[in-house]
């Protein structure tokens, strides 16, 4: 029995549905990004709002943006809690996937908040309902009797849990110098970790600097994160001689500030990228599971061997 064809006024309420998906497409994934620190999922988890969209009785939904947000937000949460289970068994450290804004500036474009790498790691240490609460309002700016309903607590509950998050990320973090800066000492590390200059290492680096490697399992790194000046300059400059033999330097736009795609025989197996405060780097990030590495593009005309900066103009 062959099925009937969609009456017309069935076809205009899909494209009405469409259109309102699509112009809210964007924000969902940005909530859904900075969630989980996984573009992959945050992609998975889009789709499936997609799809639950088209099957929810529209007519009884007054506000379709803030129902699309509700519905991607309390999926993220569910995510979330399930993504915090499997990060326990994954091998070596774990970093968010880098999402390229340079091909993709929305996501940046709103408050840019809760997309920087080390905003991200510090929201891992939240509850998912820590995490959404803040992640709605420093990103997205809702109002907090908005964030109530969408989360289904009572407003001074989600007053108290988004000081709380902003708090504990206001305490933990380093006040981040600008985006040129950030460049310049990420250009003056690739230069001195190509080379082995420990003397140049130890110089761009905070007292505090630490070194994370995500391999995944998939790839050899470092499994454990590597702690303290001497110790990430002489971890660094141990593996210099392998890992950048043969390789190419292009720049990209990655989470609002600057990585390096490093390339062998044209095929990226690095992205690396550091922050950075007044007093220095703080973070060295070395994404290299190839599973999350593979969206990140290179600026158009990107530079393949940096030249190092004169040390002494470091502010």
């Amino acid at each position: 029995m062959a099925l009937a064809d969609p009456r017309p006024d069935d076809l205009g309420d899909l494209e009405q549905a469409a259109a309102a998906f699509g112009e809210m497409r964007p924000r969902l994934f940005g909530i859904a990004y900075r969630m989980l620190g996984s573009a992959t999922e945050a992609e998975d988890l889009v789709q499936d709002v997609w799809l639950r969209w088209q099957a929810y009785d529209r007519t009884t939904v007054d506000n379709p943006a803030a129902f699309l947000a509700t519905t991607t937000t309390r999926l993220a949460i569910n995510a979330a809690q399930s993504a915090r289970v499997r990060r326990e068994t994954y091998v070596g450290p774990w970093l968010p996937e880098p999402v390229d804004t340079g091909a993709d500036p929305y996501l940046g474009a709103e408050r840019g908040e809760a997309l920087e790498f080390a905003v991200l790691l510090l929201l891992e240490r939240l509850s998912p309902t820590e995490r959404a609460a803040y992640v709605l309002r420093e990103a997205f700016d809702y109002p907090y009797r908005q964030i109530a309903e969408i989360l289904e607590l009572n407003e001074p509950a989600v007053r108290q849990l988004v000081s709380r998050a902003r708090k504990r990320v206001l305490v933990e973090r380093h006040t981040p110098v600008s985006r040129a800066e950030q460049r310049r000492l990420l250009t003056a590390f690739v230069a001195a970790a190509r080379a082995g200059d420990m003397v140049a290492l130890e110089e761009l680096f905070a007292a505090d600097v630490i070194s994370y490697s995500d391999g995944g399992g998939a790839v050899r790194a470092s499994r454990i994160p590597v702690v303290g000046v001497p110790r990430v300059a002489k971890y660094i400059k141990g593996f210099a001689n392998r890992f950048w033999v043969g390789a190419d330097v292009a720049w990209a736009s990655t989470n609002g500030q600057t990585s390096a795609v490093v390339s062998r025989d044209g095929e990226a197996f690095a992205v690396v990228t550091v922050s950075a405060s007044r007093q220095g780097i703080h973070q060295v990030l070395w994404m290299m599971n190839p599973s999350k590495i593979t969206a990140v593009s290179p600026e158009p005309t990107p530079s393949s061997r940096p030249v190092p900066p004169d040390r002494r103009s470091r502010s």
